[in-house]
């Protein structure tokens, strides 16, 4: 199923999802060991550096790097977009508890198409949804879009590891541990071994930075995280 495309994965993705949000993230913070909070405190402070204004996250889940970066000086307001209603919900409950809600909008959109104007964000981020994508680049189109000329676009994904020490225990893990792990917190074994096996089908950091310059964007760079399982990617809209 990882390997799917378009519509297909659009729907397939969207299924699963719907399934798992429950329990989502009880099971981010076990297979990360609570890292993933950490990655995308860092994605929320590297990405709104220096700027001031509203920030998206587009498909926010339930939330976590949109409520990062409404933490951010100099942002004023965030908005979190999901594809599901069960996701929205979910971050609707945590902004209250978190006391974000009057710093945070939680609305459903499609990452493809987004219902905003040219320009209406100081910055854009997306945490470990890129790869979930039915059409990866105009997800990524759609972000540099909606940022304003001398905004920021941020990625925090999975990446591919390369042949090394560490990528035959890594893979063990997510591929053989976590859907174990998965099957007995959601019941759902199914979902947590589509979305390891997703990374391999994702493509490469300096493969996902070529993108970003193609759609304009400069002054790319990108970090690696988690023994480079997992990568930071950041570009820049010229002004």
């Amino acid at each position: 199923m990882a390997g799917l495309t378009g519509h297909s994965k659009q729907r397939y993705v969207a299924n699963m999802f719907a399934r798992i949000a429950g329990r989502y993230d009880l099971m981010n913070t076990l297979m990360t060991g609570g890292l993933h909070l950490r990655w995308k405190r860092k994605t929320a402070r590297f990405t709104s550096r220096g700027l001031t204004g509203s920030a998206l996250d587009i498909a926010t889940g339930t939330g976590d790097l949109a409520f990062s970066l409404a933490r951010c000086p100099g942002i004023i307001h965030t908005v979190g977009v999901d594809f599901l209603p069960e996701m929205i919900s979910l971050a609707r409950s945590k902004a209250k508890t978190k006391g974000l809600s009057g710093k945070t909008s939680l609305l459903v959109g499609d990452a493809h198409s987004l219902p905003f104007s040219d320009g209406e964000f100081c910055c854009t981020t997306a945490g470990f949804s890129l790869r979930n994508m039915s059409n990866l680049d105009q997800a990524l189109s759609e972000m540099v879009r909606v940022v304003r000329p001398g905004g920021r676009v941020g990625t925090l994904e999975l990446t591919p590891l390369p042949p090394g020490r560490l990528a035959g225990p890594i893979r063990f893990y997510s591929q053989r541990l976590v859907p174990a792990m998965g099957g007995l917190v959601t019941g759902d074994r199914a979902a947590y071994t589509y979305l390891p096996e997703s990374v391999g089908y994702f493509r490469e950091a300096a493969e996902l930075s070529a993108s970003l310059t193609r759609l304009g964007l400069v002054n790319v760079g990108y970090l690696k995280l988690g023994f480079g399982s997992v990568t930071l990617h950041w570009g820049e809209k010229p002004e």
